[in-house]
């Protein structure tokens, strides 16, 4: 599986990973995040920008996957005077039916500073649980920014920041309060830039949303992975760039079938690569798919020019 158009900020500023070990301060932003998302979250990811921007070939990994919703979003917090250095470590989250997303940053925030670029754009501050937060987008789902601490800062809608507000006070339940939830996250915790769990519906979302050409396969996703209870995934990049997933089902039977699935799936996206992009390599030959009793992986290596190759508007 070569990686495909990211979420809003989900990639934070692109998809890959250098194999160092997470550091403690990367460790405390995720215990963070788990007490300041709200119950309902089903899918979280972390990421080091920090690192990221460390990467030789960070420029064709943007081009790859930095879309215009991320850009959008890196404009508006430009007008903040936040800057895509201010920012080390991300964590991301997708709560309930609408998979409405939030995030927590740590990084170098000046409060009065981005209150006074509010203020020189005509741009008043709405309180949420007490904190003045900075909407730049258009309409309900406009992105709004809240400077919690000169280390800290969230972000989202205004609804989203209302409700991590809210779970950070303690006012309603957060995400560490499932304890399956949080049983997963700590699991799959990775020595990785880029690592990332999802559950329930967020698994059919996730697999659709990284995997490629899409349009050529005709697939009941929902029913594929209807036996899945939590997809991790972890990706890391050196001299090439590499996706490891993990698929843990209900029992060693549904992990048969979704084993055959996923090779079969292969095969197409194989021919559908070899189709669109006919003079480029395959990146999808590397993919192996295996078993471990009730859990299903997907690996893929892959080098920098397969993923220029998938860039929009390339041959």
């Amino acid at each position: 599986m070569i990686i495909r158009k990211r979420y809003v900020v989900a990639a934070a500023l692109v998809l890959c990973a250098m194999a160092w070990p997470v550091a403690a301060p990367a460790q405390d932003l995720v215990n963070t995040a788990l007490s300041s998302f709200p119950a309902g979250t089903i899918r979280v990811e972390y990421s080091s920008p920090a690192k990221l921007r460390a990467l030789p070939d960070f420029a064709t990994l943007s081009k790859r996957y930095v879309g215009p919703n991320l850009l959008a979003l890196e404009n508006d917090l430009a007008r903040l005077g936040i800057q895509q250095d201010d920012i080390d470590d991300l964590v991301i989250g997708w709560h309930g039916a609408t998979m409405e997303l939030s995030g927590v940053a740590q990084g170098r925030f000046d409060p009065k500073s981005v209150a006074d670029r509010a203020a020189a754009q005509g741009l008043a501050a709405t309180h949420v649980g007490g904190a003045p937060a900075y909407c730049l987008g258009s309409g309900p789902g406009g992105n709004c920014v809240v400077i919690l601490s000169e280390t800290l800062g969230a972000f989202g809608s205004i609804e989203s920041l209302g409700a991590i507000m809210s779970a950070r006070a303690g006012e309603s339940p957060n995400a560490a309060s499932d304890a399956d939830f949080a049983k997963h996250v700590q699991d799959a915790r990775a020595d990785a830039a880029i690592w990332g769990i999802a559950v329930g519906p967020a698994i059919t979302d996730w697999f659709k949303g990284w995997m490629p050409n899409q349009g050529n396969v005709q697939m009941d996703w929902k029913s594929t992975f209807q036996s899945v209870k939590v997809l991790s995934y972890s990706v890391q990049a050196a001299d090439k760039v590499n996706l490891d997933v993990k698929l843990d089902c209900t029992s060693s039977q549904a992990a048969q079938s979704l084993t055959q699935v996923m090779q079969g799936l292969k095969l197409l996206q194989q021919m559908a690569w070899q189709n669109q992009n006919p003079k480029a390599p395959n990146p999808f030959q590397s993919l192996v798919v295996d078993r471990s009793d009730t859990q299903v992986r997907l690996n893929l290596t892959t080098q920098y020019s397969e993923l220029e190759a998938g860039i929009p508007g390339k041959s």
